[in-house]
């Protein structure tokens, strides 16, 4: 039984994979614990056959190897299960948005299935770690829960660390008043998912941060020449740009979010 306060379930994560290109590498394991409302959790892990070599570098570091997946099913064959085992949670895990959820969406996108992160909250653990006591998953949790951790970098290991840090960091920061960039005072940490979700992603606008929300609740880009101008001023003046980022090497989460903005602005300006 956790202690978490929920509306509905989270989903805490961990992924292994062949690197950390979003738009070439992909998935050799992934670990999901489900927190449910009524205080209970499942967790389920599948070892997926990625289709292409394993970097030794990345064998290295989470100790799967090409021998070890070659009979398990590819992505596409389990996908459904994954996405079904996800439906109607919030997402929770350990600096999650730098890598396991855009290689995640990535994943589902490219088999047809759309995780849409618009109704779902995204709770960070590392966010909050850094935020109260900056250091890595194995001294956080040595820190919150008095343990050792075994396994680490094993997608299950993590997963399961990740969900008791978290749930010992709740009780621990839940009304701890820290300072803002301002120097005033503020409680940040709360038994709330949405307060959790706003410490962790409430301005990113695609999950590669190429687009982000400016203090105005406005949607601005997050890179090269025009970073931070609004993304609507730039379709309009500049529609090129617009084919560029499609015909480019980036995130298919990324050009799914830039169509939709222009076409939610072609909509507005009839």
């Amino acid at each position: 039984m956790h202690s978490l306060k929920l509306k509905k379930p989270v989903a805490f994560f961990d992924i292994e994979s062949t690197g950390t290109n979003v738009v070439k590498d992909r998935i050799v394991e992934i670990s999901v614990l489900r927190a449910l409302v009524n205080g209970e959790t499942n967790i389920k892990t599948w070892r997926i056959n990625p289709t292409i070599p394993i970097p030794p570098e990345s064998s290295v570091f989470h100790g799967i190897y090409d021998e070890d997946i070659k009979d398990k099913p590819t992505f596409k064959e389990v996908a459904h299960d994954i996405f079904r085992f996800f439906e109607g949670a919030d997402l929770g895990g350990f600096n999650v948005l730098r890598l396991d959820i855009p290689l995640l969406v990535e994943e589902f996108l490219r088999v047809d299935l759309d995780f849409n992160l618009d109704s779902r909250k995204i709770i960070d653990a590392q966010k909050i770690f850094h935020l109260m006591e900056p250091r890595s998953l194995p001294a956080a949790y040595k820190f919150y829960c008095q343990k050792e951790l075994e396994n680490a970098h094993s997608a299950e290991a993590d997963t399961v660390a990740t969900f008791e840090v978290l749930c010992a960091q709740v009780e621990r920061y839940s009304g701890v008043a820290i300072k803002d960039e301002n120097g005033k005072d503020y409680t940040p940490v709360h038994n709330d998912m949405q307060k959790l979700h706003e410490i962790t992603a409430h301005k990113l606008v695609d999950l590669a941060g190429r687009m982000v929300l400016n203090d105005k609740g406005q949607e601005i880009f997050n890179f090269g020449k025009h970073k931070d101008r609004l993304v609507t001023e730039v379709l309009d003046k500049e529609p090129a740009f617009y084919d560029w980022v499609m015909k480019g090497d980036f995130p298919l989460d990324t050009k799914r979010k830039l169509t939709e903005i222009k076409l939610r602005n072609s909509f507005r300006r009839r």
